[in-house]
Protein backbone atom coordinates (compact mmCIF):
# COMPACT_ATOMS: atom_id res chain seq x y z
CA UNK A 1 0.00 0.00 0.00
CA UNK A 2 1.44 3.57 -1.27
CA UNK A 3 2.25 5.85 2.11
CA UNK A 4 0.89 9.45 1.69
CA UNK A 5 1.00 10.53 5.48
CA UNK A 6 3.24 9.69 8.89
CA UNK A 7 2.74 10.65 12.17
CA UNK A 8 6.02 10.97 14.45
CA UNK A 9 5.28 10.75 17.98
CA UNK A 10 7.95 13.34 18.85
CA UNK A 11 8.24 17.49 18.38
CA UNK A 12 8.80 18.72 15.15
CA UNK A 13 13.14 19.16 14.49
CA UNK A 14 14.44 22.31 14.84
CA UNK A 15 16.57 22.62 12.46
CA UNK A 16 15.71 23.13 8.35
CA UNK A 17 17.40 20.06 7.17
CA UNK A 18 15.99 17.39 8.80
CA UNK A 19 16.30 14.22 6.88
CA UNK A 20 12.13 14.23 7.96
CA UNK A 21 11.56 17.53 5.70
CA UNK A 22 13.80 15.96 2.75
CA UNK A 23 11.70 12.71 2.91
CA UNK A 24 8.19 14.25 2.90
CA UNK A 25 9.78 16.73 -0.09
CA UNK A 26 11.10 13.84 -2.47
CA UNK A 27 7.62 11.62 -1.78
CA UNK A 28 4.89 14.12 -1.15
CA UNK A 29 4.14 12.73 2.11
CA UNK A 30 2.04 14.30 5.04
CA UNK A 31 4.59 14.50 7.93
CA UNK A 32 3.26 15.56 11.51
CA UNK A 33 5.14 15.78 14.34
CA UNK A 34 2.94 15.30 17.73
CA UNK A 35 4.86 14.41 20.93
CA UNK A 36 3.20 11.78 22.17
CA UNK A 37 4.97 12.06 25.91
CA UNK A 38 6.79 15.28 27.78
CA UNK A 39 8.36 15.23 30.74
CA UNK A 40 7.96 17.39 33.82
CA UNK A 41 9.34 18.03 36.79
CA UNK A 42 9.38 16.66 40.15
CA UNK A 43 9.06 19.18 42.98
CA UNK A 44 11.85 19.72 46.10
CA UNK A 45 9.56 17.94 48.49
CA UNK A 46 9.59 14.73 46.13
CA UNK A 47 13.32 15.14 46.36
CA UNK A 48 13.79 15.85 49.74
CA UNK A 49 11.42 12.71 50.29
CA UNK A 50 14.07 10.72 48.09
CA UNK A 51 16.61 11.79 50.88
CA UNK A 52 18.53 13.39 48.25
CA UNK A 53 21.33 15.93 49.62
CA UNK A 54 23.29 18.02 46.40
CA UNK A 55 25.77 18.79 48.76
CA UNK A 56 26.95 15.63 49.47
CA UNK A 57 27.99 14.78 45.73
CA UNK A 58 31.18 15.57 44.41
CA UNK A 59 30.21 14.86 40.43
CA UNK A 60 27.23 14.45 38.49
CA UNK A 61 25.97 11.92 35.83
CA UNK A 62 24.65 13.41 33.26
CA UNK A 63 22.52 11.15 30.26
CA UNK A 64 20.51 14.10 28.67
CA UNK A 65 19.06 17.51 28.31
CA UNK A 66 16.79 17.01 30.39
CA UNK A 67 18.85 15.50 33.08
CA UNK A 68 21.07 18.66 32.97
CA UNK A 69 18.04 21.23 33.09
CA UNK A 70 16.48 19.45 35.87
CA UNK A 71 19.45 19.35 37.80
CA UNK A 72 20.40 22.72 37.79
CA UNK A 73 16.40 23.46 38.22
CA UNK A 74 16.32 21.42 41.59
CA UNK A 75 20.11 23.18 42.57
CA UNK A 76 18.25 26.57 42.20
CA UNK A 77 14.89 25.54 44.05
CA UNK A 78 17.01 23.88 47.15
CA UNK A 79 19.07 27.35 47.00
CA UNK A 80 22.10 25.35 46.55
CA UNK A 81 25.17 26.72 44.75
CA UNK A 82 26.78 24.53 42.92
CA UNK A 83 30.28 24.56 43.68
CA UNK A 84 32.85 25.41 40.77
CA UNK A 85 34.85 22.61 40.96
CA UNK A 86 31.93 20.32 40.66
CA UNK A 87 32.62 17.39 38.08
CA UNK A 88 30.35 16.50 34.90
CA UNK A 89 30.36 12.94 33.46
CA UNK A 90 28.16 13.15 30.33
CA UNK A 91 26.90 10.15 27.91
CA UNK A 92 27.89 12.49 25.10
CA UNK A 93 30.10 15.51 23.67
CA UNK A 94 26.39 16.94 22.97
CA UNK A 95 25.54 16.87 26.65
CA UNK A 96 28.38 18.15 27.33
CA UNK A 97 28.42 21.11 25.11
CA UNK A 98 24.89 21.54 26.37
CA UNK A 99 26.19 22.54 30.08
CA UNK A 100 26.89 25.83 28.58
CA UNK A 101 23.62 27.16 29.29
CA UNK A 102 24.12 26.68 33.23
CA UNK A 103 28.12 27.34 33.65
CA UNK A 104 31.55 28.39 31.59
CA UNK A 105 32.26 25.13 29.72
CA UNK A 106 36.17 25.62 30.08
CA UNK A 107 36.50 26.35 33.74
CA UNK A 108 35.17 23.20 34.51
CA UNK A 109 35.93 19.54 34.85
CA UNK A 110 33.92 18.17 32.20
CA UNK A 111 34.40 14.58 30.74
CA UNK A 112 32.43 12.77 28.16
CA UNK A 113 31.73 9.63 26.17
CA UNK A 114 30.84 9.03 22.83
CA UNK A 115 27.17 8.07 23.10
CA UNK A 116 26.90 4.68 25.04
CA UNK A 117 26.56 4.71 29.04
CA UNK A 118 28.92 2.20 28.99
CA UNK A 119 31.79 4.44 27.62
CA UNK A 120 32.36 6.17 31.06
CA UNK A 121 33.25 2.83 32.69
CA UNK A 122 36.80 3.76 31.93
CA UNK A 123 36.28 7.02 33.36
CA UNK A 124 34.11 6.00 36.28
CA UNK A 125 36.97 3.68 37.32
CA UNK A 126 39.37 6.10 36.77
CA UNK A 127 37.85 8.61 39.19
CA UNK A 128 36.77 6.16 41.61
CA UNK A 129 36.43 7.96 44.92
CA UNK A 130 34.12 10.53 43.65
CA UNK A 131 30.44 10.82 44.92
CA UNK A 132 28.07 10.56 42.00
CA UNK A 133 24.59 12.08 41.72
CA UNK A 134 22.89 10.26 38.57
CA UNK A 135 19.78 12.75 37.81
CA UNK A 136 17.06 10.50 36.03
CA UNK A 137 13.80 10.37 35.14
CA UNK A 138 11.04 7.63 36.70
CA UNK A 139 12.31 5.04 33.60
CA UNK A 140 15.88 4.15 34.05
CA UNK A 141 17.48 1.56 31.82
CA UNK A 142 18.70 -0.85 32.88
CA UNK A 143 22.25 -0.72 31.50
CA UNK A 144 22.65 2.38 33.47
CA UNK A 145 22.84 0.83 37.11
CA UNK A 146 24.61 -1.94 35.45
CA UNK A 147 27.50 0.13 34.56
CA UNK A 148 27.65 1.92 37.54
CA UNK A 149 27.81 -1.38 39.72
CA UNK A 150 30.39 -2.24 37.23
CA UNK A 151 32.62 0.46 37.54
CA UNK A 152 31.86 -0.01 41.56
CA UNK A 153 31.52 3.45 42.23
CA UNK A 154 29.63 5.16 44.96
CA UNK A 155 26.33 6.71 43.53
CA UNK A 156 23.01 8.00 44.58
CA UNK A 157 20.12 8.04 42.05
CA UNK A 158 17.94 10.83 42.29
CA UNK A 159 14.44 10.71 40.24
CA UNK A 160 13.86 14.44 39.45
CA UNK A 161 11.46 14.26 36.14
CA UNK A 162 8.74 11.93 35.02
CA UNK A 163 8.16 11.08 31.68
CA UNK A 164 4.43 11.50 30.84
CA UNK A 165 2.03 10.73 28.49
CA UNK A 166 0.40 14.16 26.54
CA UNK A 167 -2.75 14.62 26.43
CA UNK A 168 -3.67 14.03 22.31
CA UNK A 169 -7.55 15.22 22.76
CA UNK A 170 -6.48 18.25 19.98
CA UNK A 171 -6.35 14.66 17.67
CA UNK A 172 -9.58 13.53 16.56
CA UNK A 173 -7.92 10.14 15.37
CA UNK A 174 -4.58 8.66 14.38
CA UNK A 175 -5.46 7.92 10.85
CA UNK A 176 -1.99 7.83 9.32
CA UNK A 177 -0.32 5.23 6.63
CA UNK A 178 2.45 4.82 9.35
CA UNK A 179 2.94 5.86 12.77
CA UNK A 180 6.31 6.06 14.64
CA UNK A 181 7.07 5.25 18.01
CA UNK A 182 10.74 5.70 19.72
CA UNK A 183 10.13 4.23 23.04
CA UNK A 184 7.67 2.14 25.49
CA UNK A 185 6.43 5.57 26.61
CA UNK A 186 5.49 6.60 23.25
CA UNK A 187 3.15 3.15 22.98
CA UNK A 188 1.40 3.41 26.34
CA UNK A 189 0.32 7.07 25.16
CA UNK A 190 -1.64 5.77 22.29
CA UNK A 191 -3.61 3.68 24.10
CA UNK A 192 -4.29 5.90 27.03
CA UNK A 193 -5.39 8.21 24.45
CA UNK A 194 -7.14 6.13 21.87
CA UNK A 195 -7.34 2.61 24.03
CA UNK A 196 -9.90 1.06 21.20
CA UNK A 197 -6.88 2.16 18.53
CA UNK A 198 -6.90 -0.90 16.22
CA UNK A 199 -3.87 -1.05 13.58
CA UNK A 200 -5.65 -1.66 10.67
CA UNK A 201 -4.16 -0.90 7.42
CA UNK A 202 -1.91 1.63 9.51
CA UNK A 203 2.00 0.47 9.57
CA UNK A 204 3.65 0.65 12.88
CA UNK A 205 7.44 2.19 12.94
CA UNK A 206 9.95 1.89 15.97
CA UNK A 207 13.03 2.64 17.23
CA UNK A 208 15.12 0.59 19.48
CA UNK A 209 14.72 -2.89 21.08
CA UNK A 210 12.42 -1.57 24.05
CA UNK A 211 9.94 0.03 21.64
CA UNK A 212 9.72 -3.10 19.53
CA UNK A 213 9.22 -4.83 22.15
CA UNK A 214 6.51 -2.61 23.67
CA UNK A 215 4.09 -2.46 20.01
CA UNK A 216 4.51 -6.20 20.24
CA UNK A 217 3.19 -6.87 23.94
CA UNK A 218 0.73 -4.23 23.25
CA UNK A 219 -1.00 -6.51 20.59
CA UNK A 220 0.33 -4.37 17.21
CA UNK A 221 2.29 -5.35 14.42
CA UNK A 222 5.88 -3.83 13.70
CA UNK A 223 6.27 -2.93 10.45
CA UNK A 224 9.59 -0.78 10.40
CA UNK A 225 11.99 -1.76 12.28
CA UNK A 226 15.19 0.63 12.86
CA UNK A 227 18.57 0.95 13.97
CA UNK A 228 19.74 -2.12 11.78
CA UNK A 229 23.01 -2.47 10.18
CA UNK A 230 22.02 -1.44 6.63
CA UNK A 231 19.50 1.31 7.84
CA UNK A 232 20.78 3.33 11.38
CA UNK A 233 18.65 6.17 11.31
CA UNK A 234 14.16 5.76 11.56
CA UNK A 235 14.34 8.47 8.21
CA UNK A 236 16.82 5.52 6.65
CA UNK A 237 14.20 2.94 7.61
CA UNK A 238 11.05 4.97 6.43
CA UNK A 239 12.62 5.76 3.16
CA UNK A 240 13.26 1.74 2.46
CA UNK A 241 9.76 0.63 3.56
CA UNK A 242 8.23 3.55 0.57
CA UNK A 243 10.62 2.60 -1.35
CA UNK A 244 9.67 -0.77 -1.19
CA UNK A 245 5.94 -0.61 -1.14
CA UNK A 246 6.19 1.35 -4.70
CA UNK A 247 6.68 -1.03 -6.19
CA UNK A 248 3.63 -3.16 -5.39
Amino acid sequence: MKVKSILVSQPEPQTENSPYFDLAKKYKLKVDFIPFIHVAGVDVAEVRKQKINLANHSAVILTSRNAVDHYFRIAEEMRFTVPNDMKYFCTSEAIAYYLQKYVVYRKRKIYFGQSKFQDLIPLFKKHKNEKYLLPTSDILKPQVPEALEESGVEYTRAVLYNTVSSDLSHLSDVKYDILVFFSPSGIKSLFENFPDFEQGNTRIAGFGNTTLKAIEEAGLTVNIQAPSPKLPSMTMALEHYIKEEAKK
